[in-house]
């Protein structure tokens, strides 16, 4: 069974319908992702279902927390192998999406699967987190801003709400530690101008659990953040 027709099938019960355009795309992504990974390391799951499920309707999973819409701007946050930014985008045409990422090997596999899948809304920068959030060109400019698997909340926020304009919203896409990390993560995210707002809880076919956390930016970041990683690491808010 096509990679495709696998998610086709385990979207249904998330009421997630993969349109004919977007399974062409994913179905694309899907079997580079596969070449891509045999030259260098994008993931450790490899298989026709694994990638179906564990990415792609993972990814999908945002849209159960957010709605998307034209003309909005999203920047996903240590993209690595694209996800979910290069998911949104595929989903999304009429959205534009940066994928930011400071290992530039990755990000040449990921420019290479956007441009075969026919995906043009979608701009790949290769510039540190921390760097870029100092940057007036990003600094606050963003609908949405993403991250899937990396880092702590208590960490993360301070690579990604410095992204997100005053209203927009950070998802932080989790697994089964995301209401632990709430707890321990809440005084970052007020720090930095944020408001937990929830999170949605989900367990994917294979059983395991996911969670997006649902942070609004509700006043600006402070402009001493986001401070240098070895700082961030060493001392987190």
């Amino acid at each position: 069974m096509a990679i495709v027709d696998i998610l086709k099938e385990k979207a249904i019960p998330y009421g997630i319908e993969i349109s004919e355009d977007l399974g062409k795309k994913l179905e694309i992504y899907g079997e580079l992702l596969k070449d891509w990974n045999s030259k260098i390391n994008l993931t450790a799951i490899t298989d026709d279902e694994g990638i179906a499920v564990k990415h792609f309707l993972d990814c999908l999973l945002v849209t159960k927390s957010a709605e998307f819409n034209s003309g909005m701007k999203v920047i996903d946050v240590g993209t690595g192998a694209g996800f979910p930014g290069l998911v949104i985008a595929a989903a999304y045409p009429e959205v534009q999406v940066t994928l930011l990422d400071s290992t530039g090997k990755k990000l040449k596999a990921v420019q290479d699967m956007a441009e075969k899948m026919g995906v043009t809304n979608a701009e790949v920068v290769h510039m540190r987190a921390e760097d870029a959030g100092k940057n007036p060109d990003f600094r606050e400019k963003y609908d949405f801003a993403t991250a899937r698997a990396v880092a702590e909340l208590k960490v993360l926020s301070e690579y990604t709400l410095p992204f997100v304009k005053k209203g927009g919203t950070f998802l932080s896409l989790k697994g089964a530690t995301a209401i632990e990390e709430i707890s321990t993560g809440e005084k970052a995210v007020q720090i930095l101008g944020g408001k937990i707002e929830g999170v949605d809880e989900f367990s994917l076919p294979s059983g395991d659990k996911r969670a997006i956390i649902k942070v609004k930016k509700i006043s600006q970041t402070s402009a001493k953040y986001p401070r240098p990683s070895a700082q961030i690491a060493k001392k987190p808010l």
